[in-house]
């Protein structure tokens, strides 16, 4: 219960805090032959850089899925666990039944289904990357009826998008076979959240889990699966549990270093831990778009694994990054002392540590601690 309250005091101070534009707008669309109105959230900064480029979410049940996501999002990004994204809601109020329609032969869009379908795929993303500067990285969200829908892109020779959050859908019939046969012969990185919850219907439910069992059991490297089943939340609540824990595993590699990464897989590594980072970073920028800068954190961690394992031939290329990303502290002439320290070469060492006195100080890296390496060095060795 002390969780629940947390999480929605935090919720609600996101809102509230919030610098994120929030736009509504009106698309005429002749697919749908109407208007529909959508609402757009635009990232904090979204002004202060006009080259940079964004991973945008298109939410269905806008009207009141909306708000869930955008909260999330603005709140995931600005502790930088996520890079800032576009938000888009569609509204179906009213129109969820036709929007969703299918038929009861293939399971398939058909009718208003099939121009909701095309009013997304040709209407809604070319007008949001016109308008907006949106990257390649593209997340779907449904609930319910709409969860199942955005699977429909999935079963596309080309996926509209890179990542699908699936909260307690309302699966089609065919769907449960459809997707494991796709999902399995995926030749692109894909994102794929599932969630349930002990409170809805006994058919959904058992048809969600179904499709959980038949999806854990696929082995394909280019497919990223999660699936949460929540005990208590309503049909109607679950997507305020589901899409912190949705963010969280799509853009995993995205966030620092954890204690549990560190020990679990850092300290565990058969290949450079310093390969391991800039692998890490790699896929950053090859997901999402995003050149992030390697956080001091993760050069620490990346630091003190070497120190454990005794693996300072590392040391050296980690040395160059640290360089490379903060050129103006000391961290980057610290690693390369202690790869000239440990492996034969005192006197670089020494010179290194005392080359570093004119540098800034950083992540408890010190003048006063340069000097006294440098000094042990020359008393040792009688330089």
């Amino acid at each position: 219960m002390k969780k629940t309250v947390v999480f929605f005091l935090i919720l609600f101070l996101a809102f509230n805090i919030s610098n994120a534009q929030v736009k509504y707008e009106t698309i005429q669309s002749s697919k749908l032959g109407e208007e529909r109105q959508i609402k757009i959230q635009l990232p904090r900064g979204y002004n202060s850089d006009e080259d940079k480029t964004y991973p945008v979410f298109i939410v269905l049940d806008g009207d009141y899925m909306f708000e869930v996501v955008a909260g999330n999002v603005d709140y995931y990004s600005y502790w930088e666990d996520m890079p800032a994204a576009i938000v888009v809601g569609v509204n179906q109020l009213d129109k969820r039944f036709d929007d969703c329609m299918y038929s009861e032969q293939n399971s398939l869009p058909i009718e208003t289904g099939a121009a909701f379908f095309e009013f997304i795929g040709m209407e809604l993303m070319p007008y949001i990357e016109k308008t907006y500067r949106v990257g390649d990285f593209r997340v779907a969200v449904g609930h319910g009826e709409t969860a199942n829908f955005i699977n429909y892109y999935l079963l596309k020779s080309q996926s509209l998008f890179q990542a699908y959050i699936s909260i307690s859908p309302e699966l089609a019939p065919q769907m449960i076979e459809y997707l494991p046969e796709v999902m399995s012969k995926i030749e692109s990185k894909t994102f794929y959240y599932l969630a349930n919850t002990s409170n809805d219907s006994k058919s959904l439910k058992r048809m969600t889990d179904a499709l959980n069992t038949d999806i854990f059991a696929i082995d394909n490297e280019n497919l990223v699966y999660n699936f949460d089943s929540f005990e208590g939340p309503s049909h109607y609540s679950v997507p305020t549990h589901a899409i912190p824990n949705a963010i969280e595993n799509i853009f995993q590699v995205f966030q620092p270093i954890t204690k549990k990464e560190y020990k679990e897989v850092i300290l565990e590594l058969e290949i450079s831990p310093v390969l391991y980072l800039q692998e890490k970073y790699q896929a950053i920028s090859d997901l999402f778009g995003v050149e992030k800068q390697v956080l001091i954190n993760d050069f620490k961690a990346i630091s003190a694994a070497i120190e454990r394992n005794e693996l300072y031939e590392y040391y050296e290329e980690l040395g160059k990054m640290a360089r490379k990303a903060y050129p103006d502290t000391m961290m980057g002439t610290y690693y390369v002392a202690r790869f000239y320290e440990e492996t034969g070469e005192p006197k670089k060492a020494m010179r290194t540590y005392q080359s570093a006195y004119t540098l800034e100080e950083v992540a408890g890296l010190t003048k006063e601690l340069m000097l006294e390496k440098a000094d042990l060095i020359k008393s040792d060795f009688g330089y």
